[in-house]
C-alpha cells in the first residue's frame, strides 16, 4: 500500500543499510516469525501470497493488524491524503455529481480508511459543495486503523457530518448505489509470485531452511495459477522466457465482484501505482514489481522482519480493467494520477488553498504537495486512476477528466 515520500525507488535500495529495529519491534516480528514456522513445519511450504496475507494482515501481528504507526512521517511510508487536502478534493470534484445524480440514498465506500485523513478532507469538501452522501462508509478490517479514525473524525467534523460516518467489517451485502473509492488498496492485495522454468508456470513459495530460517522456492503452479500465466501471455501474443519471475492476481476477478456485486448503480475510483499489462511485464522487469518498505526505506527483501515491512505489488490495470468489466462494470476513465487531478480542478483548489492560507510554510508546503502529487517522478505518472460506471444514463465526469482518458493504452 504504501510509496515513499520522496526519494526514488533505485536511490533507496542503493542507500544505506535499513536501521535496526527497537527491542519492542523485534519481539513482535520475532512472534510473528515463530507463528509462520509452526505453520510451515505443520503444512508444508505455504505460497508466496499466503505468506503475505500472514505479515500483513495476521489478527495483532500482521503489520496493518498491529497498533504500529505506518501512515505519515513517523510511519513507513506517505500516501496522497497525508500530504494535504488538495487529492480528496480533487477526488470529490469527480464524484459528488454522481452522487446528486444518484439521489438522496446514495452512499460514499471508501476502501481501507488509512489514518483518516482522506476522509476528513473529502467530507469537508461534500459539506462545502453541498452533496454530502447519505452515508460515508469505511469498509475497515483493522480494528487499530478503525479507532484512529473514529477518534480523528469525531475531533475534525461537525456532529451531524460525523454522524454520516460507518464503519464495515466487509464489503455492503444489501445492493446499494453512490460511489465506491480505493486509494493505495489493490497493491497491498496479497499477491501470486510465479517463475518460468522450461516453459512450464511455477509457483513461489515460503519454506524453512535446515536452520529454522524462511526461505523462497518454487513449485509447480496449480491450474488456477498456471492459467492466470497463460492467459497474459496469450494477450501479450509471447511467451514469458525461461527464468522470467513477477507476479499475477488470480484472485482479481472475484475480489473486485466481492467488493462491488451490491453496487447496483454508480461510479468506483480505484487510484494506485502500477503499470498497463505491456509495461508492467517487460522483458526486463523480470524480477517483478515486488517490495517491501520500512520506515520510509524500500528494499527487495519480504522475508526480512516479517510483520514490521509493508508488502507491495504495482496494479495491472489491464487486469483491474478485465476484473471491472467481468463484475458488470465498464471503464469510463483511464489516465496517470497527474492528469486525473488536473481534469479535477487541482490548480483551481491549489488557488484557492493558497489563498486563504495563514502564511508563507503553508503556501510553501501546498506548492509542494502539488509537486508530489503530479511531477513524473514522484506520484505523478508512476500512480494511476481507473474509473469505471455501472448503470448510469450518462456518466457526469468533468470534461477536462474526459479529455485526459488513455483507455485506449489498455
Amino acid at each position: 500500500m504504501g510509496y515513499p515520500s520522496c526519494v526514488s525507488l533505485q536511490a533507496m535500495r542503493m542507500s544505506s543499510p535499513l536501521p535496526d529495529p527497537g527491542a519492542d519491534e523485534r519481539a513482535h516480528s520475532d512472534r510473528l516469525l515463530a507463528r509462520l514456522r509452526e505453520e510451515i513445519a505443520a503444512h508444508g511450504p505455504m505460497p508466496f501470497a499466503q505468506y503475505m496475507e500472514r505479515c500483513l494482515y495476521a489478527p495483532g501481528l500482521g503489520y496493518y493488524s498491529a497498533g504500529k504507526t505506518k501512515f505519515g512521517e513517523a510511519g513507513d511510508f506517505i500516501t496522497a491524503p497525508e500530504l494535504g487536502e488538495l487529492f480528496a478534493r480533487c477526488v470529490v470534484n469527480a464524484t459528488y455529481p454522481a452522487l446528486e445524480m444518484l439521489g438522496d440514498n446514495a452512499d460514499f465506500l471508501e476502501l481501507g480508511g488509512g489514518s483518516g485523513a482522506f476522509a476528513e478532507a473529502a467530507l469537508k469538501a461534500f459539506a462545502e459543495v453541498g452533496a454530502l452522501p447519505r452515508h460515508y462508509l469505511i469498509l475497515e478490517p483493522s480494528a487499530d486503523l478503525r479507532e484512529r479514525q473514529r477518534d480523528r473524525l469525531e475531533a475534525a467534523l461537525p456532529a451531524d457530518v460525523f454522524a454520516r460516518v460507518l464503519w464495515l467489517n466487509r464489503p455492503p451485502e444489501q445492493d446499494w448505489q453512490g460511489v465506491l473509492f480505493a486509494n493505495e488498496v489493490i497493491d497491498a492485495l496479497p499477491t501470486t509470485r510465479f517463475a518460468m522454468r522450461a516453459g512450464e508456470v511455477y509457483e513461489e513459495y515460503v519454506a524453512l531452511d535446515g536452520e529454522g530460517r524462511l526461505m523462497r522456492v518454487d513449485r509447480p503452479a496449480d491450474a488456477l495459477v498456471s492459467g492466470a500465466v497463460r492467459h497474459l501471455e496469450r494477450d501479450l501474443e509471447a511467451e514469458f522466457p525461461d527464468g522470467y519471475r513477477s507476479e499475477v492476481l488470480p484472485q482479481l476477478p472475484y475480489w473486485v465482484q466481492a467488493i462491488a456485486g451490491s453496487l447496483t448503480a454508480g461510479l468506483m475510483l480505484f487510484i494506485d501505482y502500477g503499470y498497463v499489462r505491456r509495461e508492467y511485464y517487460l522483458p526486463e522487469r523480470n524480477d517483478g514489481t515486488l517490495r517491501a518498505y520500512y520506515r520510509h526505506r524500500s528494499h527487495n527483501d519480504p522475508l526480512h522482519l516479517p510483520g514490521l515491512n509493508d508488502l507491495t505489488a504495482s496494479v495491472d490495470f489491464t487486469a483491474l480493467a478485465e476484473a471491472g468489466n467481468g463484475a458488470g462494470f465498464g471503464v469510463a476513465g483511464y489516465m496517470p494520477q497527474a492528469q486525473f487531478l488536473i481534469g479535477c480542478g487541482l490548480q483551481q483548489a491549489f488557488e484557492a488553498a493558497y489563498e486563504q492560507a495563514s502564511d508563507e510554510a503553508v503556501r510553501y508546503r501546498l506548492s509542494q504537495e502539488v509537486k508530489k502529487l503530479t511531477m513524473p517522478d514522484q506520484m505523478g505518472e508512476r500512480f494511476q486512476a481507473m474509473l469505471f460506471a455501472r448503470n448510469m444514463d450518462m456518466v457526469p465526469l468533468p470534461a477536462d477528466l474526459l479529455e485526459a482518458d488513455q483507455g485506449d493504452r489498455l
